[in-house]
Formats: structure tokens, sequence, C-alpha cells
């Protein structure tokens, strides 16, 4: 039993045991007007204590209080947690915290419902919307109260995370007032905890096919810093709800509010929600079978080479932009290279990556003049970059103009120390991030493969792109234990640095078409 079915098997123990209002002594009428819940773009912040993942968060704070500062922070809604066990909340709180917002904010009464009389309860103590978890909840329970939730004059924000659940969200959609329903869309797997911030986004316009192109959709979960909310609020979501960020540092709260907010559409986050869309595509093709990682060739130098990569199904061709590597693509190679280039990228099932390791370089300043969103003259040859080296990565977000651009992060790593790395990254908002072997002295085309221990330690966090040491002869293994997303494959392929073998080339798909078998 994961710790999702833990947590409604409890919920549903402690109203048999204590009743619908679990012991608390409620109000038998409402008293206060319902405010709409997310009319336009806007943050719910969380009256938050714990979480199963995390554990105590803010045990001692005080739910009324709390909610005011998020109120002054610019908070659209205030979400409190009502369940008791896990998250240390409880209906309490929801009233203290409806009783000071008055109308100056919607509130959310967060918890694993699961009867319609819950609904009633909700309404009794000050919410102007329930949460609806579609995954705990059978076609006629979720639509049933769902109805509940709208005669009452609120909003059920549904939340979304697997494809059955967009089919219950089109049995609610044709049942309900579209005014009354609100999508979720969780980052954080409930079942072991894991964040994927493309998640929100893989099933956003599965989520507007159902309900139209005015669907209200939240970004649950995940966001830790403003620059993360920034990047959250660049996809194109409504909403963006925050538990331990805002708990944790109720005076960041503001900046986390501002940053979703103020942020705007931009060429990183349309290259990350086509990346999103294309990602779900891929997993619910492989529903049956190992899954066949997607799969980047790096270092090309020459059109013979880009040519048979492509020819024989790579998804991403890596190009290296670096004066100290032997890979380097020199302006002469890329002359000779732009037509097949361009030609590639006409294939919207291949993407072309720039490869730096330094932000100000020549080659560098070379690479990403051809790249797309930028706005230089160049007409683009790359859909990303990608920014390789810790140091690098850091100084590549701190400037607001690069940050801007389609782009991933790769962290060379040896030790535990090395993990922080990845950590801090995540804070910022990369979705993904390359995890490539640190060789003392080397760039990258090592032969060297990642400690396997600090790989299962990785993709407990986050979906694994992995580089380093992956070649034909060890490519089934490296997938059997460490499930990558992506691998990314440079001197395992090669015959010497910068020219790639036909015959390891063509060894190498020929393995992978193996996996595609067992389906």
């Amino acid at each position: 039993m994961n710790i999702l079915d833990e947590i409604v098997e409890k919920h549903k123990k402690d109203l048999e045991e204590r009743g619908i209002s679990m012991g608390y002594d409620i109000p038998e009428e409402r008293i206060r007007p319902v405010v709409p819940f997310l009319p336009t773009k806007g943050v719910i912040l969380e009256v938050k204590r714990a979480s199963p993942s995390k554990g105590d968060i803010a045990p001692n704070l005080d739910s009324a209080q709390t909610a005011l500062s998020y109120v002054d922070a610019g908070a659209a809604a205030i979400s409190c947690l009502t369940e008791e066990h896990w998250f240390k909340g409880g209906l309490n709180d929801l009233m203290k915290v409806t009783s000071a917002v008055g109308t100056k904010a919607a509130v959310l009464r967060k918890d694993f419902l699961v009867y319609e009389d819950e609904i009633d309860v909700a309404y009794k103590c000050g919410a102007d919307a329930v949460l609806l978890i579609a995954r705990i909840l059978d076609d006629e329970k979720i639509v049933a109260m769902a109805k509940r939730a709208e005669t009452l004059g609120l909003t059920s924000l549904v939340e979304l995370k697997i494809e059955d659940d967009l089919r219950k969200l089109k049995l609610v959609s044709d049942s309900v007032n579209h005014k009354y329903v609100v999508c979720g869309v969780n980052a954080r797997d409930l079942k072991n905890f894991a964040i994927n911030l493309l998640t929100p986004s893989g099933i956003f316009s599965e989520i507007q096919k159902i309900m139209g192109d005015d669907a209200r959709v939240v970004f649950e979960s995940g966001i830790r810093t403003p620059q993360a909310a920034d990047f959250a609020g660049s996809l194109g979501f409504t909403g963006m709800l925050l538990g331990e960020a805002a708990a944790r540092n109720p005076g960041e709260a503001k900046a986390l509010v501002q940053s979703f907010i103020n942020a705007k559409e931009t060429p990183h986050s349309n290259f990350w929600n086509k990346m999103a869309l294309e990602l779900h595509d891929k997993n619910l093709s492989s529903i049956h079978g190992r899954r066949k990682p997607l799969v980047k060739i790096c270092g090309i130098t020459c059109s013979e080479d880009l040519n048979q990569s492509v020819e024989l199904g790579a998804d991403f061709l890596g190009f290296i932009f670096c004066g100290k590597s032997l890979r380097n693509v020199r302006q002469n190679q890329l002359n000779l290279l732009k037509s097949d280039i361009l030609s590639v990228r006409k294939m919207k099932n291949v993407k072309t990556i720039a490869v730096i390791t330094e932000t100000d370089s020549e080659e560098a300043k070379l690479a990403l003049s051809y790249l797309s969103g930028n706005t230089l003259s160049n007409e683009p040859l790359f859909d990303a970059v990608q920014v390789h080296g810790y140091e690098t990565a850091i100084s590549f977000l701190s400037d607001e103009n690069l940050r801007r651009l389609p782009h991933y992060c790769a962290v060379p790593i040896r030790t535990l120390e090395d993990l922080e790395k990845l950590e801090e990254l995540r804070k910022l908002g990369e979705p993904r991030i390359l995890v490539d072997a640190k060789v003392e002295g080397l760039l990258g085309g090592t032969g060297i493969k990642v400690d396997q221990n600090l790989v299962d330690i990785i993709r407990k966090k986050q979906k694994l792109w992995l580089a380093g040491g992956i070649n034909p002869d060890n490519v089934i293994e490296v997938i059997i234990n460490s499930e990558p997303e992506l691998i990314d494959l440079s001197s395992g392929l090669e015959s010497s640095p910068g020219k790639k073998d036909c015959d390891k080339m063509n060894k190498l798909f020929l393995e992978l078409s193996k996996l595609e078998e067992t389906k």
C-alpha cells in the first residue's frame, strides 16, 4: 500500500469513528459569503504544518496569523490542510482561517475527501473550494461531490495525475458548470514523493481539450524559490499552489507570489512545454515492456555522423562549442553542417543541442547566436543549449537574458557532496538536469560511468538524464539498472574523438530495438 492509500484508509476510519465533522464543533449555518476561487491568475498559499515527505515543516504555526500574512503577501487564495495525522491540520484550522481572512481571499479545504457530506462540512466551516482527488474517487462519487459543491456555490479543485483522471474530469465537465471547476496537477508523485516539474505541463493540453482553452489549471507542489515560481508562471498556468516554500519561509511569500504572477512566456518555457507533451505521449506509448529512453548523440562534428544518427533514430543531437574539447565545432565546420542541421530542425522528433562550458567564451557566443529564441539575426540552428558544469550553470541562470533562452544544465558528479549541486539547480526550477561523470581535467567524453550508488539516489528524486561511459556493450545494463529518461553517448560511439564509428552506432540502436520487442 502506498502513502496515498494509507492516508485515504485512515481518513475513512476516522470518519467512521468520529463522524462527518471529525469530532469538531462546527457551525450550524455558514456565516461567511462565498468568495470566487481563482477567477484570474494567482497563487494559492498553504497553511501547512507537516507533510508525509518532509515531516514537520512549521509545527507551531498559528493558522489564522499565517493566513493573514499570506493575504498581505498577495495570495489569491489560502489552502488549509484539515488532515490530522500526516499534515497535522484540522477543521479547527479551517474555521480560524476563514474567520480571519473574511472576504480578502478565497479558502480551499485541502483534505482527502471521499463523501458528499464532507462538502457540506467544508461549506459550513466557511470554505470556498474543496479538493477532489480524482485517483481516490470513482466515477459516480467524483461527479456527485462536484455537483454537491456546485449546489453550494463552492468550486471543486479537481486534482489530476494519470490518464484515467482525465476521463473522470470529462464526466465532471459534462455535469458541472465550468465556473465551479478548477483543475490541479501535482508535480509530486504521492506514491514515492519524487518531483517532476513537467508533469503538470504534460497533461495541460489534454485538460484544455476537455474544459476549453480558458481552462483554469493549477501547478501544484515542487516550487521552492522565486526563480522556480517564475518558471511555473511562464508555462501558462492560471494558479500555483505552494505549501512548504511559504510555510518554511513566510518572509519570502511575497516574492514567490510576484514571481509567478509577473512571469511571461519565454523561449525556455515554450521548449519545455513541448518537451513535457512529448514525454507524456512517450510514457503513454510505453506502458507495457521496458521503456526505451530518449537518446542523445553528442560530439557530432560532421554531416556523415549527423545523418547516420538521425537515420538510426536519435532524439537529440549534441554539438560542442568549447575550445578545450577535441570535439569542438569551429565556425568552418558549422558552415558545412548548417544545411543538414536546418533540415533536422524541421523534424519535430529530433532536437539539436548546442553544448557550452562557459557563458562568455567566443565558442559560447557563437553557439548562442544560433540558438532558437535568441534575438540575434542568425537563423536558428539549435533548439536548446546544454550548459555544462555547475559553476557555468549558476552563471547562466543569474543572467536574465540568458535564462529566458531554451536550456538545460549538465553537472558532472563524483561524490555525495556533488549531489548538493543538483539540489540547488532543482530548487531554481530546472526541470531536467543531465548527470555526467566527473573526471578532473576533462570536460566530457571521458568513457567513465557515474557511480551507481549516486545514480540510485538521484533517480529517486528526479527523472534521470544520464551521461558518462555508456556504450553499445553496456547500454541495456544501464537502462535496466538505472531506468533513465534520456541517455547521452559520445566517446562510447567513436573511432576517434569527434568521429563516430559506424558499426558502434548501428550496434547501439540494434540493442535499443530489443527493448521495444519486449512489449
